[in-house]
């Protein structure tokens, strides 16, 4: 991890981790899509792909109004920490009211194999 990273974002090596009640998502996006879709989870990234052009930070935004939709929140409840203008992102969401079922199994996963 670099300088910059470790001073703007959450250091993680899981695609998305709880910070209290902010879920943190670190993304892998696919602007130019034919659909907007939350893909499989690709090292430690999540594939979140969007029908926006990449131009001026439009996908990002885009990714954000789609993701707020998807997790239940507003666009004011989603934070991009870094990446607004390049693919790989790190995103904070606020309380979320739903997940969807990659980051669901994913989280539940990842619990399961803690110890005791």
């Amino acid at each position: 991890m670099n300088v910059r990273t470790a001073r703007k974002g959450l250091e993680t090596d899981a695609c998305c981790v709880w910070d209290g009640e902010t879920l943190v998502l670190n993304i892998l996006g696919k602007p130019s899509a034919k659909q907007d879709a939350i893909g499989k989870i690709k090292g430690h990234q999540l594939k979140v792909s969007v029908t926006a052009t990449p131009v001026a930070g439009r996908a990002t935004d885009h990714m954000v109004r789609f993701l707020a939709k998807e997790f239940g929140v507003t666009t004011s409840d989603i934070e991009v920490v870094f990446g607004r203008f390049n693919v790989n992102k790190q995103l904070r969401i606020k309380s979320p009211q739903r997940l969807p079922s990659v980051i669901d199994k994913y989280l539940n996963e990842k619990e399961s194999m803690l110890p005791l």
